[in-house]
C-alpha cells in the first residue's frame, strides 16, 4: 500500500540466482527457507512502502554462516539484506532486488561483559531487553530505549536513539567497536575496548547507521551504565504544546539533568487513554524521568516542577515506585497500537514518521505541524523525545481513499520541509532506507551524496549489500 519506491537496483540473473539458492541449500539445508510466507515476513510490513520479499532467507547461528552467505552471494552477484528483529520503519529490510534475507536473530549470545569497564560484547541479534535482563544482578544496564524490543545489530544499523537520548546519547555514543562482514566474507575490526582513540579512521561509526549497506555486523561491543540508586518518574498537563516545548527548553537549558522527557500532544493522550486505560487530562502531557540518588531526583523534580508552572503546566506529579513508572512509560511505548486502535479497519494504515529539529525551533515546528493537520483534516498524533528536538508523528489514512493519502502525503513532504528550514533533519532515528532517501540531497547536498556513493562503491564494489537503501541514484 502507498508510497511509490523509485529507487530499484536491478534483479540479479535467473542463472546466478538458481545457482546461489542451489549452493546456500548446500551449505544451510534446512536453514535456507524458501516459502513465500516467510519471505514476506522478512520484507517490510509496518509502514506504506510496499512490501518487497527476498528469494530466500537463511538463519544464521554463527559469523561463520554469515561470511558464507555473503561469498556465495558475491559469486553470483545476489543481494543481501540482513534482518534484525524487523522493527525498521523506513523499508531498510525490504528486498527491491530480491536477493537472501540473513536471519541474525539466533545469533543472541552475550559473549562478554566487563563490569569494571562498563562495556560488553554481544552477537547482533541479542534484543534491548534480553541483554537489560542478562546485566541485571550486575547493577548495569543498557540505556537506548528505541520502544520496540529491537536487536542491538538493528540498532546500530540504523543509528537508533529512543525515550533516554537526552542524557545517554544514541547508538553512535553507545558503539565502541564492531567487527563487521566485508563484501569479501573477511572481517574488519573497527575498534577496541578502549572508551577513546585516535587510530586512523573512524570506522566505526562508519557502519553505525549505514543501514546494513556497507557490510554485516557480526558482532558488537558497547558502553554499558550503572543502574541509578532512584529513578522517578513524572507527568504534567499544559494548556498548549507551546507552552509544554517551552517547558523542555527550559528545563534542559537551566541544566536540569533529566533522563527522559517525553511529549504527547492532546490526540496522543487521548489514543493512550483509551488503548491503556489510563484517565491523564486530555491535553499536551510531558512524561520525564530522573535517574540520582534520593535526593538528587527530589530536587530535580522540584525544579521541573516549578518549570513547569512558570509555563502553564498543571501539577507536576512523580513518583519512584517501579509500577506506576512502568504504566506511565509502557502507555508510551504503546502509542503506536493505541493509534492504530483510534480507527480500525482493513484498509487503515499508520505510518510512523519522525523529524529533529534545534530544540531552540521545536515549539514553531510542533506548533506548526498541529496546524497543518488541522487544515489537511488529517488524523496524526504526535510523540517525541522532545529533550533533543526530536518527534514523532502517527498518520493514519484510508489507503483505498485517494483524496485522503494524497493529502497524507502531502503532510508527510511538508513535515520534513518545515524542519530542514529550521535546520533540522528528514529524520532523528528511524533512518534513510527507502523512505526517505528523496530528502537527502536537499539536506546534505550533492557534494555529500557524491562522497556516500564513493565509500559505497568502495565497501561493496558488486552493490550486494542492502541495495537501493539510503543513497538515491545519481
Amino acid at each position: 500500500m502507498g508510497t511509490t519506491i523509485t529507487n530499484n537496483p536491478p534483479r540479479p540473473e535467473p542463472k546466478a540466482l538458481a545457482s546461489a539458492l542451489e549452493q546456500l541449500a548446500a551449505r544451510f539445508g534446512n536453514r535456507l527457507i524458501t516459502s513465500q510466507a516467510v519471505r514476506e515476513q522478512h520484507g517490510h510490513t509496518t509502514t506504506w512502502i510496499p512490501n518487497q520479499p527476498p528469494d530466500g532467507v537463511v538463519m544464521a547461528q554463527e559469523t561463520a554462516d554469515i561470511q558464507d552467505v555473503v561469498r556465495i552471494c558475491a559469486k553470483n552477484r545476489v543481494p543481501v539484506i540482513p534482518f534484525g528483529t524487523g522493527t525498521s520503519l523506513e523499508g531498510q529490510v525490504n528486498a527491491p532486488a530480491g536477493g537472501i534475507s540473513i536471519d541474525l536473530r539466533d545469533m543472541n549470545k552475550v559473549l562478554a561483559v566487563h563490569a569494571e569497564d562498563l562495556d560488553c560484547v554481544i552477537q547482533p541479534g541479542v534484543t534491548r531487553k534480553a541483554l537489560n535482563e542478562h546485566l541485571r544482578d550486575q547493577g548495569l544496564f543498557f540505556p537506548i530505549d528505541p520502544g520496540a524490543d529491537a536487536s542491538l545489530g538493528g540498532m546500530a544499523s540504523t543509528r537508533a536513539s529512543g525515550t533516554n537520548a537526552v542524557r545517554y546519547g544514541t547508538m553512535r555514543d553507545s558503539v565502541l567497536a564492531l567487527k563487521v562482514v566485508r563484501g569479501d566474507g573477511e572481517i574488519i575490526t573497527t575498534g577496541t575496548r578502549a572508551k577513546k582513540s585516535s587510530a586512523g579512521y573512524d570506522l566505526t561509526h562508519l557502519f553505525v547507521g549505514a543501514e546494513g549497506t556497507l557490510g554485516i555486523i557480526s558482532e558488537l561491543t558497547i558502553r554499558l551504565r550503572g543502574i541509578p540508586e532512584t529513578i522517578a518518574a513524572g507527568a504534567v498537563s499544559f494548556e498548549t504544546v507551546h507552552g509544554a516545548c517551552q517547558a523542555v527548553i527550559l528545563a534542559i537549558q537551566t541544566g536540569i539533568p533529566v533522563a527522559r522527557i517525553e511529549l504527547l500532544n492532546a490526540a496522543q493522550v487521548k489514543a493512550c487513554n483509551a488503548y491503556s486505560k489510563l484517565t491523564l487530562p486530555e491535553t499536551p502531557l510531558l512524561l520525564m524521568e530522573f535517574h540520582g540518588s534520593e535526593i538528587e531526583v527530589a530536587e530535580q523534580s522540584k525544579a521541573f516542577g516549578e518549570i513547569a508552572r512558570d509555563c502553564g503546566g498543571g501539577e507536576f506529579s512523580w513518583t519512584t515506585k517501579p509500577e506506576d513508572r512502568t504504566k506511565l512509560w509502557q502507555a508510551r511505548h504503546d502509542a503506536y497500537w493505541s493509534v492504530k486502535a483510534l480507527r480500525p479497519g482493513d484498509s487503515i494504515g499508520v505510518v510512523a514518521t519522525d523529524v529533529c529539529v534545534p530544540i531552540s525551533r521545536l515549539a514553531d515546528c510542533v506548533s506548526e505541524t498541529e496546524e497543518d493537520l488541522k487544515r489537511l483534516n488529517l488524523l496524526s498524533p504526535i510523540v517525541g523525545h522532545v529533550g533533543d528536538g526530536n518527534f514523532h508523528c502517527s498518520l493514519v489514512c484510508d489507503v483505498n481513499d485517494a483524496d485522503e493519502m494524497a493529502r497524507g502525503e502531502e503532510f508527510m513532504h511538508r513535515l520534513v520541509e518545515r524542519a530542514q528550514a529550521m535546520d533540522g533533519t528528514c529524520t532523528g532515528e528511524h533512518g534513510i532506507g527507502q523512505g526517505k532517501q528523496k530528502y537527502l540531497k536537499a539536506e546534505l547536498g550533492p557534494e555529500a551524496l557524491d562522497a556516500m556513493r564513493a565509500l559505497k562503491k568502495a565497501l561493496d564494489p558488486l552493490n550486494i549489500f542492502n541495495p537501493g537503501k539510503i543513497v538515491p541514484e545519481a
